[in-house]
Formats: C-alpha cells, structure tokens, sequence
C-alpha cells in the first residue's frame, strides 16, 4: 500500500480494507476467519458512512484531486468504443493536456473532448498538469466545429486547476481562446453534456464546459478560484495557517450540493463507496448510463432549441430575486 496515495482521512478505511483482502486469502475452509471476514465487511460499511457523510469541503477537494482518482482517458477507455483521437489546432500545436477525438456511445457516433492529467512524473509534465494552453482550447474548439459540421453530439470531461498561467500562454491568448470558446459554444446546434469528473477550475474548466447539461460527480469540485487561490489573495500576509484555506473551501460553494441547489449543474452522479477512485469500472458505469439517458432527452429537442435553451440555461445563473420585492 502506497501511503503517499492515502489521505488522512480515508487511511482507516485503506487499512481495513487490505485487512479483509489479507483475511480472504486465507479463509478457505476456515468457518471462523470467514465469519471474521463478514464481521469486518460490516464494520467497513459503517466506518465508510461515517467518513463520507460528514466530509468537510476541503476533504472534498482533496478527493478531487486524488491521485488515484480516474482521468478523462480512464472515462474513455471504459465509456466509449473505437475511440480516434484527433490532435492539433492548426494554428500553433497539440497541447496534449486536452484529448479529443471522434468515439461510439452505445453504437451512436460522438465527440469526445476532456482535460487530462498525468500520473508519473513524465505523464505530469506531458500533458502540463491538465492545464490547458491556448492551443488546446483552440484544438477543442476546431474538434466541436467539426462535430457541429457531422450532426455528433458533443461530450466533455472537466479536470482542470485552471488554465495555464504561464506568459507564453498569456502571449498566445489564452483568455481570448477561452472566451472565443465560450461565445462559439452557445450557438453549436447539437448537444453539449459535460461531465464534471475532478477538478472544475475557474474559466480553465468553463472553457470546454458550456453544455446543455452539466454533470458533476459528488466529490468533484467547480468554483471561480481554488481555495488556495482565494486565501492567497485575501491572507497574503499569512499563509502559515491551513485552515485559512479550508475555510476558504467552505465558503466558495465549490462542492455538488450547493451547485446543484445554485442551478449551476444539473445532476449530481454517486460514487462508488470511497470514492471514484476505489472503483473506477462503476464510476464509468455511472458516467454511461447518465450520458446514455440526457442524450436520449436533448435528442428530442431540434438544433435551434438546443441552442436556445443553453442560453437560457446560462442566462438564469447569478439571477436573484430579492423575497421582499413587490
């Protein structure tokens, strides 16, 4: 077991785990260690709910960015079939922190688009920590012309920190890519679901997540700025205390529930116990079957309502009424 991969709070969880699946080894025949067995799947469950329904939002966004957790291509490799990943936006390069490419869903042809992290060292720097350059916005967007050009439905996974900040990015327009995105999605006459699966990083993330249907996985996070981004800016002069970024977490409204209460997502999908990372096959499973049914709705609706109501969609968030207006 590798404990740098274990948070602290789900290290219990970890450790009883490996102690059933060393107790199963050596159950055969074995009445008593058998029934140990069940004694302790028992308490496994109890111990899960306990942790899991009493996570803080910072706990939250540390199983968000869990190493573990599964990336877009994990999603594709398990969602999808035949999937023929497409590079390069003709302009600069491939920026390898954004995948894409032409898929199969239950035997219908898609678009598949989503941000992708790395796991070793040379993974990370490979595809630039999933944050995206202005090339890989413009390599989406070039992808979801060309699926708008073949009638294909439009799918993105969200898993980014944000977009990359650095000043090459910044001289080949990053923010001017993010935004031309933004316009030329809402008026793309097919359907756009978006799968919120890690992290959902401030207009890194919104760049490719302008849909008709926002999903979000429940220990996924979405929010303008990371809570270490938003302690920086408002604890600058002390930054020694972590709870200042907790605090922080709870106060940005970054988690599901509140996203969903907000109108800010549509549906929030469940996690295999312990979280996406435990059981990457029914996270898929999850992930493709409420795929598989908001399609099988948008396909009702004709390419101009589509568009039509996406922006409405977008045009109802941050609107309030106050209740003691007449």
């Amino acid at each position: 077991m590798n404990h740098g991969q274990v948070l602290d709070f789900e290290r219990p969880l970890v450790e009883l785990r490996q102690k059933i699946a060393e107790l199963r080894g050596s159950s055969e025949g074995n009445v008593a260690i058998t029934r140990e067995v069940e004694g302790l799947e028992g308490h496994l469950q109890k111990l899960e709910a306990e942790v899991f329904n009493s996570l803080t939002a910072w706990q939250k966004v540390q199983l968000a960015r869990h190493p573990k957790r599964p990336y877009t291509l994990d999603y594709i490799g398990h969602v999808f079939d035949d999937f023929t990943e497409l590079h390069g936006d003709r302009l600069f390069g491939d920026d390898q922190s954004v995948v894409s490419g032409f898929a199969w869903l239950s035997g219908r042809p898609v678009m598949v688009i989503g941000q992708q992290k790395g796991r070793t060292t040379n993974e990370k720097l490979q595809r630039n920590f999933g944050m995206p350059h202005p090339e890989g916005y413009r390599k989406a967007m070039r992808l979801m012309e060309l699926a708008s050009r073949y009638e294909r439905p439009i799918i993105t996974f969200v898993d980014t920190p944000g977009a990359y900040p650095g000043i090459g990015s910044e001289e080949r327009g990053v923010a001017e890519a993010i935004a031309r995105n933004l316009r030329i999605m809402m008026e793309l006459p097919v359907p756009i679901l978006v799968v919120v699966i890690g992290e959902g990083g401030s207009g890194g993330a919104l760049g490719i997540a302008v849909g008709n249907v926002v999903l979000m996985f429940e220990y996924s996070i979405y929010s303008v700025i990371s809570p270490e981004g938003c302690a920086g800016i408002l604890f600058k002069d002390d930054l020694t205390n972590p709870a200042y970024v907790a605090d922080m977490a709870e106060h940005l409204g970054l988690t599901a529930p509140t996203l969903l209460k907000l109108g800010i997502i549509e549906e929030i999908l469940p996690e295999p116990p312990g979280g996406a990372h435990t059981d990457p096959s029914a996270a898929a499973a999850i992930v493709k079957s409420a795929l598989e049914r908001h399609l099988g709705l948008l396909d009702k609706l004709s390419g101009e309502e589509l568009i039509r109501q996406r922006m409405e969609r977008f045009a109802r968030l941050g609107v309030y009424a106050d209740e003691h207006t007449e």
